[in-house]
């Protein structure tokens, strides 16, 4: 059985109602990225960065995967199939796809901040008092600017064992995510699904780009592949 990965970031969820990471203004839902995605941040005001993902995860709970996703997660009838994802929602899981990494860390789960190996599931508002076993402030399993990448060796290894790779809703331009394509194989076929394509059939022989969103760019490899 042939493998496939799919590489997907934050447009693979758009049209599920969940925005960017960063719109056009280098903010993320109005906020800077720095205020609430960093250790700087989190130091600054933890209130307001607790307030900010609490406002993220019960956006989750008014959203529902999209065709794209459920297109995706259905490869695996006939598919050894992988899903490396930017994305901290849970929508692919939800489509019925059962191999997903998270690279970036989850939205409905918390760490503990004096062991981040401590990990729980959470779906309801997390605020200040809300302790680990070993008595600690909890905090979003998010993995902020300036923080290691944990998932990142495990995402290289299942990379390089793909015979096709999909990628989906990501520039494919921030690092570290974006060294991933570097673990492939030579020659395996990588299709590109993006609708503002930031690299172009001419640069790899290998590559197949279809300028479309998530949805509709599935509906075509579906049928390609």
């Amino acid at each position: 059985m042939k493998r496939i990965v799919a590489l997907t970031g934050a447009g693979m969820s758009a049209e599920s109602g969940l925005r960017t990471f960063r719109d056009a203004d280098g903010l993320w839902e109005g906020h800077d990225v720095m205020q609430v995605a960093s250790p700087e941040g989190w130091d600054s005001d933890p209130e307001m960065v607790l307030d900010f993902y609490n406002q993220r995860r019960r956006q989750l709970f008014e959203v529902k995967p999209n065709l794209g996703h459920e297109l995706l997660a259905g490869l695996e009838q006939r598919y050894h199939m992988d899903v490396v994802t930017q994305n901290v929602d849970d929508l692919h899981e939800r489509a019925g796809s059962t191999n997903v990494l998270h690279l970036h860390g989850e939205l409905l789960k918390v760490r503990s901040t004096r062991d981040e190996s401590l990990v729980q599931h959470w779906k309801t508002d997390l605020v200040l008092g809300d302790h680990c076993e070993l008595g600690s402030q909890l905090r979003p399993h998010i993995v902020w600017f300036g923080e290691a990448v944990p998932m990142l060796e495990h995402a290289a290894e299942i990379t390089s064992n793909a015979d096709i790779i999909i990628i989906i809703g990501t520039s494919m331009q921030v690092y570290p995510a974006a060294s991933l394509i570097h673990y492939a194989k030579t020659g395996v076929p990588i299709y590109f699904i993006d609708p503002r394509p930031t690299i172009h059939e001419s640069q790899f022989s290998n590559l197949t780009v279809l300028a479309e969103t998530a949805v509709s760019g599935m509906q075509k490899l579906v049928e390609l592949i």
